[in-house]
């Protein structure tokens, strides 16, 4: 039953994007594409996918970068200050979205990135950053470090053992953190309320805008297509930790 009650809301909106009528509702004399046709033919929908999808790509590298670096420098430390530093790293996880929001409303204006492009990177690359942390130090957590040790033993230096020896055994890691800070920055909509500017609309706030204007079931579409990209990355992700597993 709690199974239903979790998957339904989510389902629902599967009928509701091939409804005939012009508002969200459960279609009524007939399956319908027409809103699906209005999706990729509408230049504002198109627009939002494309800024979306550059602010995710972008933010998710930078995410991907820092957020390993940091594990592997705990990992390398490996004291009671790491395990700190690691905890710290998780805040923007635990920190509620809408006042982390606020204090980078706050401290981006004093920065001048509000309204920009930067700053909508710099926020989801921050946020996404935990995401890579933990998965990749779950990888780091069964790395042998009696490779590296063999490694530096045979005359490799640092970055040689860092990228023939470290980054291949913990590649997975890297991989389910770059899909889940993707789909964090892809779904993100507090942070681009507060700080981006009219001119940089993103698939959720397309979203937000439209449920506040009209209620067009072109929405239910983009719920669809974002059902399935969620789905694959989970399935990727899925299979990649199968493959770090065996």
């Amino acid at each position: 039953m709690a199974v239903i009650y979790l998957v339904l809301p989510i389902t629902i909106v599967i009928p509701v994007s091939f409804t005939d009528q012009r508002f969200l509702s459960l279609p009524r004399d007939g399956l319908s594409l027409r809103h699906y046709e209005n999706l990729i033919t509408s230049a504002p929908w198109l627009s939002a996918i494309g800024q979306s999808a550059m602010i995710a790509v972008v933010s998710t590298l930078l995410a991907v970068i820092a957020g390993t670096l940091c594990a592997i420098g705990c990992w390398r430390i490996g004291n009671r200050t790491t395990e700190w530093l690691r905890a710290l790293m998780l805040l923007p996880l635990i920190i509620p979205s809408i006042v982390y929001a606020v204090g980078l409303y706050r401290y981006f204006g004093a920065l001048d990135l509000l309204g920009t492009f930067l700053g909508v990177v710099l926020a989801h690359g921050v946020t996404g950053i935990p995401y890579v942390v933990i998965t990749v130090s779950a990888a780091l957590s069964s790395f042998d470090p009696r490779l590296e040790q063999a490694a530096r033993g045979m005359g490799a230096s640092l970055s040689q053992t860092l990228r023939w020896v470290i980054l291949p055994r913990i590649a997975p890691g890297i991989a389910s953190g770059a899909i889940f800070a993707f789909i964090h920055s892809w779904d993100e909509l507090v942070m681009v309320l507060f700080i981006a500017s009219r001119s940089i609309v993103t698939l959720p706030r397309k979203i937000w805008d439209g449920i506040n204007e009209n209620a067009d079931p072109t929405m239910a579409v983009v719920a669809v297509l974002l059902i399935v990209l969620t789905l694959s990355l989970l399935l990727l992700d899925g299979a990649l930790r199968k493959r770090r597993d065996a």
